[in-house]
């Protein structure tokens, strides 16, 4: 096989392929035949990234050539491009960026001294959308659309172990629904599952965007508030329960109207794991239904 037989194989690839240097040039590119989703790309043999791509992006690409240099072998990255990363382009476009999947090979030639890699990037933006949204449905709860269980133990042992390592304050609530085996048996369980959601729509609009909140099981709750103390927890507990409890009376959802009993703790040194955090929270929720509901219970 020659060379001109070699360039137009390699000008037949669907996904383009870039020859990259280690400091970022475009020294060749082939392929991105595909038409639905690349332009045609040998303007940009001879510019170097930094020409194109803005700092942050154009830093992360120069970053993963050498990731793939140090490696000796093929790296697969996966990364997103919009307008607002290309130089010159206005932040207007697509609403969605499109994702792509690098696979990213040194080379053994070196051009102008400089060591080189072959970077070839595969569109995946339909399977980065099927992905996103498979991991939706398996995070959250199908009802009220807050996150489940195997979700809340995940994130909770990620903002414990960042308590332990930096002392990072996390308080979590558990709470528990009062009154709603009443509603069930006199409105029908489609009464009580309008009381689940209206609580869920009440945490959407309280909630701070890095707090979260959790549908535990049936009528039982957790929500997780990264970087607020216990003083700053109760309050915030204070406000929901209150929300909730008016939102229930003047909505005439039911004569003895659904409330919240809350259960408020935060970690401290003395838990070993976050599961302690979240049993004493339990128990705490099951104080406030002792004094009565619809009430904050705290240690």
């Amino acid at each position: 096989m020659n060379i001109e037989h070699m360039r137009a194989i390699l000008d037949a690839l669907p996904d383009p392929a870039f020859i990259l240097s280690e400091s970022g040039q475009y020294v060749n590119v082939f392929g991105g035949r595909d038409i639905r989703y690349y332009h045609e790309g040998t303007s940009l043999i001879g510019k170097r990234i930094p020409e194109i791509l803005k700092a942050d992006k154009a830093q992360w690409f120069i970053d993963k050539i050498a990731q793939a240099l140090s490696a000796g072998g093929m790296t697969i990255v996966e990364y997103e491009l919009s307008n607002k990363d290309i130089i010159g382009l206005p932040d207007v476009g697509p609403d969605e960026p499109i994702w792509f999947e690098g696979r990213i090979q040194p080379l053994d030639y070196t051009v102008a001294d400089e060591r080189v890699v072959l970077w070839v990037a595969s569109n995946i933006t339909e399977r980065h959308k099927m992905e996103v949204s498979l991991r939706y449905l398996s995070d959250t709860d199908q009802l009220t659309g807050l996150f489940n269980r195997r979700k809340l133990e995940q994130d909770l042992a990620a903002q414990f172990a960042s308590f332990t390592r930096y002392g990072t304050p996390t308080s979590v609530l558990m709470l528990d629904m009062d009154n709603l085996k009443q509603v069930n048996d006199t409105l029908g369980h489609q009464a009580g599952d309008e009381v689940i959601v209206a609580f869920s729509r009440i945490c959407s609009e309280t909630l701070r965007e890095t707090d979260f909140a959790y549908r535990y099981g049936g009528d039982e709750f957790v929500i997780v508030l990264p970087n607020l103390d216990y003083q700053q927890a109760t309050q915030f507990a204070e406000r929901l329960n209150h929300a909730f409890r008016h939102h229930n009376i003047d909505g005439e959802i039911h004569s003895e109207p659904a409330t919240l009993s809350i259960g408020v703790t935060a970690f401290t040194q003395q838990d070993a794991s976050f599961e302690d955090t979240l049993r004493r929270a339990d128990e705490l929720l099951y104080k406030a239904k002792q004094q009565g509901k619809d009430r904050v219970a705290t240690s």
